[in-house]
């Protein structure tokens, strides 16, 4: 990637669209629209000094929506270019409120609240297509109760709760553990305000609110307004505080998850959604279990599915070395629901298709390798393009040249043109740049013919 920021003969549109395409192969006409940053990219640093003072925080898509971020912000570490872009929906300055605080820590005068969106046209000779995909919504499944058991989450969510700079600093806390912490913080910040308030009478009456509310309650004060003020807001305080110890001494039985169960093929090779094989979802399951072990040496994994595809080179080692060093236990079998036990802990109920047998095991955490869907902007760009879709909804290429759409001088790579890893995916992108030089060389020839 810093090859590409530095390469002289790249230029880098980041978040920018493509509007419009004309033309012919060897003379496409793009039109782009470059958003507006509000921070000039050229004079950013990438320090995070905005970030660090901007008060205001959201919800982090990044993270899965497990994290937070502010309203200024980088996409994640290490992109390119290394800038911040502010999130007009959620920026005071930009929805007519006083705060600018950004501006003002920003050293190299780099934020820009009059900043506007630019046209930008470009004369290329070939297009290369390489959107990525989505991810399968598990909760279109209901059995498996994504969304509604806390502790049952995604792949991709289970990869930013293992990153070093995901929300919980690569430490396997589970949803519902953390949601309980957050609970507890906030409470905490009601019992702080509460106790202020009830220190005042306190101090006014020179008596403690436990000795004053046992006398209150046996009748002492009857038609004493301001002790009666008193009772309400201790009573409002105990409200806070009983359930505030309880979960207190609930979170201090919370450990670091331990057992993890891997489902895989969830809406891949299911003909209710996607028929096809997602490709990498074994493999990922794998690496995931096996760096889940090395962050603690207690942790076993389960993983469910009808067979383990280990396809490519060393696939297949890779996958026997995290059964004999990683804890990981293979599982054949279809998951055929999963329920909550006790402690937020996730039951599955599968058939074992080796024994035949329907069994069920209670788990700390239950990871869903979800199916590659087509990226959702596939129909739009598609019509933008003018190319076609296959049946499975991504981008149709030639039987005899596999990276050239339908439409000539416009190529596809990666997930875009269907399901596959990361080695597949970087041989595609070299493939379909290869194409690209091939439509190019052709046009510089004709025009120096003409």
């Amino acid at each position: 990637m810093l090859d590409v920021g530095r390469h002289p003969n790249i230029e880098l549109l980041a978040y920018s669209e493509v509007e419009k395409v004309d033309g012919q192969a060897g003379d496409f006409r793009v039109t782009v629209r470059r958003k507006a940053r509000y921070v000039e990219e050229d004079k950013c640093t990438g320090c995070g000094a905005c970030k660090e003072k901007c008060p205001t925080i959201v919800p982090d898509a990044f993270n899965e929506w497990l994290g937070e971020r502010k309203a200024i912000y980088s996409w994640f570490a290490q992109g390119i270019p290394s800038t911040h872009t502010i999130d007009p929906a959620h920026c005071r300055q930009l929805n007519g409120k006083k705060c600018g605080v950004c501006k003002k820590g920003c050293k190299a005068d780099a934020i820009n609240f009059d900043q506007k969106e630019r046209i930008v046209e470009l004369n290329v000779a070939a297009i290369i297509v390489a959107t990525g995909y989505d991810v399968f919504a598990p909760s279109r499944i209901p059995e498996y109760q994504y969304g509604k058991i806390a502790n049952v989450v995604t792949a991709i969510e289970f990869e930013r709760l293992l990153s070093a700079s995901g929300p919980t600093g690569g430490h396997l806390d589970r949803p519902s553990d953390r949601a309980i912490e957050a609970e507890i913080e906030e409470l905490e910040k009601k019992a702080n305000r509460s106790q202020k308030v009830i220190a005042k009478f306190e101090e006014q009456h020179g008596e403690a609110s436990g000795e004053f509310y046992a006398r209150y309650e046996k009748g002492e004060y009857s038609g004493d307004e301001e002790r009666g003020k008193w009772a309400e807001k201790y009573q409002e305080h105990l409200a806070i505080v009983e359930p505030l110890k309880a979960l207190k001494k609930k979170a201090g039985g919370f450990t670091a998850a331990k057992r993890l169960a891997f489902i895989q093929c969830v809406g891949s090779r299911d003909f209710r959604f996607y028929p096809f094989c997602s490709g990498y979802c074994c493999m990922h399951s794998i690496k995931e279990a096996i760096i889940a072990h090395e962050h603690g040496s207690e942790t076993t994994s389960a993983i469910f599915g009808m067979d383990i595809r280990a396809v490519g080179k060393g696939f297949e080692e890779y996958k026997v070395r995290g059964g004999n060093n990683s804890n990981i236990r293979y599982v054949r079998g279809r998951v055929a629901e999963i329920t909550e036990g006790p402690n937020n802990n996730p039951v599955v109920i599968y058939e074992d298709t080796r024994e035949r047998k329907v069994k069920d095991e209670e788990f700390d955490l239950v990871i869903l390798a979800t199916a590659c869907a087509p990226n959702s902007g596939v129909k739009q760009l598609a019509d933008l393009l003018d190319i076609e879709i296959d049946n499975f909804g991504f981008y149709k290429t030639s039987a005899t040249q596999p990276l050239d759409t339908t439409r000539p001088g416009i190529f596809v790579c990666g997930c875009a043109h269907g399901p596959m890893d990361i080695p597949e995916s970087v041989a595609q992108a070299s493939s379909a740049a290869a194409r690209a030089v091939q439509t190019v060389t052709a046009s510089e020839q004709m025009r120096k013919a003409s």
